[in-house]
């Protein structure tokens, strides 16, 4: 198997530059797996196909506005930071713009040195370690200052309303610089219905970093090596989701990160543990699922880690299928874009 098997062509104007104006009223792919039959539906249409005793599983990650612009050491020479994950107290690893002029030991200055930072060392990520300093708040400076910190593909600056609708309505723990994007379908008033159907909706978090979109650059898939994120399923949340499958009921799971989480926290019998720490599973064929029985997601890029592990869920030609049929249909792709549900 080779990552160039999971290409394909998609026409640059289906890339979602936008959301819709209501989350809910994207279109929804829904596939059945097993048979591959497709069917077209609206997003608020999806609790169709949740049952009483289900449980969708939710990541609960924030995306905070992690795109910073600076002077370097006080100059006019402009730099660009962007904040990947915290690695202790004041330090972070974080990329930088352009990376030649990142040298150790220099210093870069935010919002006339209200905030600034020092470059230490060089990351393995290929990014550096910065330490901050400020006063206050160091979230409060950077929800100020910072920029949501779109994905590539959207060929366009960043707008006020992104620091909300690229965010779900459930997002409660600071921590993720790209979005659990599956889950920006659902409003407050959809996931009320869902309750009330009686489906369990039982929250995780995984931080999502940018590794999870970064581009396969290798030939074969288990050559590749995936960042570590942060991710906690805590106990109360384990106990619903193993009771749900001794109950026989499915664990739809809302989202690639959610998916993550949830496999490397999965025993091989099939139950959850309880567990804080960082996963850099990779999902790919021919894996075998021990735990997700459906996914919530949106449509993935070519060669991407994301279509690899929406393959291992079905299989490769099913999804490419399903995609050209999408494409056929004018789905809308990527963040913005429309869903999937894989059953």
């Amino acid at each position: 198997m080779k990552v160039a098997d999971y290409d394909f062509h998609l026409p640059p104007d289906l890339i979602a530059q936008y959301p819709l104006d209501k989350r809910d009223h994207s279109k929804l792919l829904v596939l059945h797996k097993d048979t591959g039959e497709i069917e077209h539906k609206i997003f608020y249409q999806i609790i169709d196909y949740l049952e009483p005793g289900d449980g969708l599983v939710i990541n609960q990650t924030k995306i905070f506005p992690a795109r910073l612009f600076g002077n370097l050491d006080e100059t006019s020479s402009k730099i660009e930071i962007l904040l990947l994950r915290k690695v202790k107290d004041d330090e972070w690893e974080v990329l930088v713009k352009p990376g030649r002029k990142a040298k150790i030991g220099r210093r870069i200055v935010f919002n006339q040195g209200k905030l600034n930072c020092q470059i230490l060392n060089h990351a393995p990520s290929g990014g550096r370690v910065a330490r901050f300093f400020y006063q206050g708040d160091f979230f409060d400076i950077i929800d100020r200052i910072g920029v949501v910190p779109l994905p590539p593909y959207i060929k366009r600056e960043p707008e006020q309303k992104d620091k909300e609708n690229y965010q779900t309505v459930y997002a409660k723990e600071r921590g993720a610089v790209a979005g659990p994007t599956a889950g920006f379908h659902f409003t407050e008033d959809l996931l009320k219905k869902i309750k009330e159907r009686g489906v369990s909706i039982i929250p995780l978090v995984l931080h999502v970093g940018l590794g999870t979109f970064r581009p396969i650059k290798v030939d074969e898939p288990q050559k590749h090596r995936m960042e570590p994120e942060y991710f906690r399923i805590e106990k109360d949340s384990a106990e619903k989701i193993n009771r749900i499958k001794s109950e026989g009921k499915r664990v739809i799971a809302v989202g690639t990160s959610t998916v993550r989480a949830l496999e490397t926290a999965a025993g091989d019998d099939g139950f959850l543990q309880s567990k804080v720490g960082w996963t850099d599973m990779f999902i790919y064929p021919p894996y075998k699922y021990k735990l997700v029985d459906a996914i919530v997601t949106n449509f993935h890029l070519p060669k991407s880690t994301l279509i690899l592990l929406v393959s291992a869920f079905s299989s490769r030609d099913m999804i490419l299928n399903t995609y050209k049929v999408a494409i056929g249909k004018r789905y809308r792709f990527y963040s913005y874009g429309d869903a999937m549900f894989l059953i």
